[in-house]
This record gives C-alpha cells, sequence and structure tokens, in this order.
C-alpha cells in the first residue's frame, strides 16, 4: 500500500517536474528539481529504516555523507550561475534561451516536484517486503526490484491519467488524441512510447545497481543517479545554448557545478569501495 501511494505522489512529482523545465529550462530546471529530490531520496529513507547510527559511526558511511555533501554543493553552483543568469540577461535574452524564463516561480516549482519525486526512492524502501518476496520465488537478486517497480509506475500512472483526464474533461481535448494526419498521430504516438520505454529503463538499472551496493549503503545509489541526470541535462542545456549571453564566470560555475557533481559520484563510489574492504 505505501509503495502505490508513493509512486502517486511521484507520478505528481512528474507533472510538476514539467513546469520546472519550462519555467527554467532544461539545465537549472533539472538541477534545482533534481537537488531536492536527490537529498530527500538519498538521506530520508535511511532515517526511517534506522541506519543512520550505522552510517555516522562508520568511515565508510561519513565517506559516502561528504559525496551526498558535495553533492549538494555542485547544484549550489548550478543555482548560483541562474540567479547570475537572471540578473546579466534582458527579458528579451531571456525568452530566448528559455521561452518562459521566471526564475522565482520555477524555483518553487521545482521545488515542489524535487520533493514529490523523492518518493520513487521512498516506494523501493517501503516496497523491500515485495522485492524479498520475489527473491523468494527464485528471481535474480539482481533483478528482485523490477516486482517493485511495478506496483510504483503503477500508482504513478494513476496520478497522471487522473490529471490527463481532468484536462481533457476541463479543455474539451478528448478528440485531439484522433485528430489530424495519420503519419503524425502515429509518430506521436510512437515518440510517447519510445520515451516511456527509455524511462523505465534509467529505473530497470538503477534498480539493478542497487541490489549490487548492498544493503547497508544502496540508499547512496540515489545519489549516484540523480547527479548524473543533473550533469547530462546541463551538457545539453549547454548544447542548446541555454547560457548564451551570459558572462564566462557565469559559464564558469556551471562548469565548476558539473565538475563537483561528477566528483561526488567518485567520493560516494569511494565511500561504498570502503564497505566492502
Amino acid at each position: 500500500a505505501w509503495a502505490i501511494l508513493f509512486g502517486m505522489l511521484w507520478g505528481l512529482g512528474n507533472l510538476t517536474f514539467g513546469l520546472s523545465v519550462r519555467y527554467l529550462g532544461m539545465a537549472l530546471g533539472y538541477a534545482v528539481a533534481l537537488g531536492f529530490c536527490m537529498t530527500f531520496g538519498t538521506l530520508i529513507p535511511p532515517v526511517f529504516q534506522g541506519k543512520v547510527g550505522q552510517i555516522v559511526s562508520s568511515a565508510s558511511g561519513l565517506t559516502i555523507l561528504a559525496g551526498v555533501a558535495a553533492c549538494l554543493g555542485g547544484i549550489g553552483l548550478c543555482g548560483l550561475a541562474g540567479m547570475r543568469k537572471e540578473e546579466e540577461l534582458t527579458e528579451a535574452e531571456k525568452q530566448e534561451s528559455v521561452g518562459e524564463f521566471a526564475l522565482g516561480k520555477g524555483f518553487a516549482v521545482a521545488t515542489m516536484a524535487g520533493v514529490l519525486s523523492a518518493c520513487f526512492a521512498f516506494g523501493l524502501a517501503a516496497g523491500e517486503p515485495i522485492a524479498d518476496v520475489s527473491k523468494a520465488m527464485g528471481t535474480e537478486p539482481v533483478f528482485s526490484n523490477n516486482a517493485v517497480l511495478v506496483v510504483i509506475l503503477v500508482g504513478g500512472f494513476v496520478s497522471n491519467a487522473a490529471w490527463c483526464v481532468l484536462l481533457n474533461v476541463r479543455n474539451r481535448s478528448g478528440g485531439d488524441y484522433l485528430s489530424g494526419p495519420l503519419v503524425r498521430q502515429l509518430r506521436n504516438y510512437v515518440l510517447s512510447a519510445l520515451g516511456g520505454v527509455i524511462w523505465y529503463g534509467q529505473f530497470f538499472f538503477y534498480g539493478m545497481g542497487t541490489t549490487k551496493l548492498g544493503e547497508k549503503y544502496g540508499f547512496s545509489s540515489w545519489s549516484i543517479h540523480m547527479a548524473f541526470i543533473i550533469v547530462f541535462s546541463n551538457l545539453w542545456g549547454l548544447y542548446f545554448h541555454e547560457w548564451r549571453g551570459t558572462s564566462r564566470k557565469t559559464q564558469g560555475l556551471v562548469w565548476a557545478g558539473l565538475l563537483t557533481l561528477i566528483g561526488s559520484t567518485m567520493v560516494i563510489g569511494y565511500g561504498n569501495y570502503l564497505a566492502t574492504g
């Protein structure tokens, strides 16, 4: 029950996440939203599982926490770059780089999106009994989290489908699913399906990676996962010239944030290595 509830909350986080990108752009929107998602998704599960004492009393646990802190520092640098962008660009330049750029509104929505999206990690923690049953029935441990994913994703589908139906009724747009040229319809449905497959793929491999990190420090996998999403979203943001017109110092902050994020994953990885030594 908790797993599907957290899945529904994660689905709501997805809805608000789209607005984060809309108002902040791909680079900054991902950095802020997933920064909060990373923080809550990494630190809250060990608290509920009563593992905080084990973590802070060992060198490996403290190293991992240092990596999480470094990750937050990298996100902070990206956020600072966004604030400088707000100051440096004219309104016309902001609209050119990100069509509806609005720093204040974007940060508020991104914060909400990040907190709700972290519920996916909570769902995985709450769904551990499901994974245990899956292993007892013969599933390889590395694939055991797939059973939990089914429950969480059903919850996410419920909240997203409910919102879509609500918008269809309010806007009277239900007929749009079958309107327009057939080729365009097929292209849109294929692209939507492809997006779903790719989106699921991240959690499929994430679930596998969690099992390899062990029960004690599996929580750190969420930081690594989120950090690399933020890194690549910022690289795409640079590719699409979202930082065009900003000063070299601002762009330097972006790169410093990216390098800090990459470094943080190495620190977290080293902490997990110490735990196995």
